[in-house]
């Protein structure tokens, strides 16, 4: 199954779509457009059931094939949420709002499932019943697990779901897959240390939270280095560094770090917490100080299903001729949720020569439309081949 000519004509419709939501960003759950847009569409396909306000402003769309013999339902996801980030790209159609850009290409995503919606309730060529699964708050709100909280498994009877990201350098229409872990879990610290401020010209007189929090800072680096085994991922990095006093005269009596720590086991995402706890406690005490630290675990290791994961390697192949092997990601993604309740897989499409997700200068390749489609069309129709 090559990319389907459906799709070659419906490019420009698609990329219209997605253009639009493009002019339109909105962050996190604030999608209220961009859901309104979706709902929209899918009830101009026909799809039976069209629900809005699932995981505060998700949407799904329910499409049953021709005949339902086995009583299969797959689930397709894409998310719909921006970053907030000022584009840079220069393109006609760029966000209308400021500080808010698809820098990440949700767009696209959001474009693609729609275009393989209104394909698959044009033909229904499939046996069984196709959840079209529209999520808010990919990036940090968790609106993958918002979804399934509100039940959205059980409700439809979701049995297998799927996902998919772009991929810049990637060749653009091209697949990579991998099974098992595949995304890292994604966790951040806030820490705060208290010292005794006081006057730069007389630091015996203080207890010095620069120095504290400069020593934690390299300490936090010995997770990696000297205490994960070689082989297990692990990335520990402090993105945050605020004194209390912004003088040159003045030692602050506090300082507050913010980082992040990635992760791809359980078993190393626990001693990334326990060490993290330990050393800052350690240092602070050594130094005379204190530290309030405050731990909080977010998106999981993202872990495909091996045999959804060789299923849609093969839906891939019969699309583009291959898949390769994709590398671990340290970035985070919230399917990661809807895989825990159910098995599935994520794939990368390849994006081309573009600028990374999360850039002002990204862009998604509109040349991927009619192979990320069929991939999803080609997932339905062979998982659940028409009776």
């Amino acid at each position: 199954m090559p990319v389907k000519n459906r799709f070659a004509e419906l490019q420009e419709e698609i990329t219209a779509w997605r253009r639009d939501i493009h002019e339109n960003p909105e962050i996190l759950f604030e999608t209220h457009r961009t859901s309104a847009l979706v709902a929209e569409k899918l009830k101009e396909f026909g799809c039976e059931e069209v629900v809005e306000g699932i995981g505060r402003t998700g949407v799904v769309g329910v499409i049953k094939g021709k005949t339902d013999t086995a009583g299969k339902v797959i689930g397709l996801r894409a998310d719909m949420d921006a970053l907030p980030i000022l584009e840079a790209t220069g393109v006609e159609y760029a966000s209308k709002t400021p500080g808010a850009m698809h820098a990440c290409g949700h767009d696209g995503h959001t474009a693609m499932l729609l275009g393989a919606a209104k394909y698959l309730s044009e033909t229904r060529n499939f046996d069984g019943t196709v959840v079209v699964i529209f999520q808010p708050a990919e990036e940090g709100g968790g609106g993958g697990k918002e979804m399934c909280d509100d039940g959205m498994m059980d409700r439809w009877n979701i049995q297998e779901v799927y996902g998919m990201h772009n991929w810049p350098g990637q060749p653009v229409g091209s697949f990579a897959i991998r099974p098992g872990s595949f995304f890292a879990a994604t966790d951040t610290f806030d820490i705060t240390l208290e010292g005794k401020g006081g006057h730069a010209a007389k630091p015996h007189e203080t207890i010095d939270t620069t120095v504290m929090a400069s020593q934690i800072v390299l300490g936090l680096q010995t997770i990696a280095s000297r205490n994960a085994d070689p082989v297990d991922q692990v990335v520990v990095s402090v993105t945050s560094f605020e004194t209390s006093s912004k003088a040159f005269n003045v030692i602050p009596q506090q300082v507050q770090i913010k980082g992040t720590v990635r992760t791809m086991s359980t078993g190393m995402r626990d001693l990334a917490e326990r060490r993290i706890k330990e050393i800052c406690t350690g240092i602070s005490a050594a130094c005379g100080g204190t530290a309030d630290i405050n731990y909080m675990r977010g998106y999981p290791v993202m872990v495909n299903s091996e045999a959804q994961t060789e299923f849609a390697a093969d839906v891939a192949k019969s699309i583009s001729g291959q898949c390769e092997d994709a590398p671990l990601v340290m970035g985070g993604e919230d399917f990661a949720f809807m895989l825990e309740e159910r098995p599935g897989a994520y794939i990368l499409v390849g994006n081309g020569d573009t600028a990374a997700v999360h850039h002002p200068e990204y862009i998604f390749n509109y040349e991927a439309i009619p192979a990320g489609c069929s991939w999803w069309a080609g997932i339905v129709e062979q998982r659940m081949p028409a009776a």
